[in-house]
């Protein structure tokens, strides 16, 4: 349950970011929500256990893993993007 959700939240920042930030808006809306989706996914399911963040059980919810998700598909997106405007990749 919780990848889904740091799938989600990620997707949805990438959006976000897409439709009112004009993040990645070279390469679409499509891509931008991949690489939210990605993020996210880091976030939650790499970082967050470092930091102990991430919780043994399954079915356990724990909101800090999720804002670091949130926060790690933020810094992916904008690192994607400044990549993106500096070589055209």
């Amino acid at each position: 349950m919780n990848v889904s959700l740091w799938i989600l939240a990620g997707g949805l920042l990438g959006g976000l970011g897409f439709a009112y930030l004009d993040n990645n808006g070279g390469r679409g809306m499509i891509v931008a929500i991949v690489i939210g989706a990605v993020g996210g996914f880091v976030g939650g399911n790499v970082i967050a256990p470092v930091f102990d963040l991430a919780v043994a059980d399954a079915a356990a919810f724990r909101p800090f893993a999720l804002m670091l998700a949130c926060v790690s598909a933020v810094v992916v997106l904008s690192v994607s993007d400044l990549v993106y405007e500096r070589y055209g990749v």
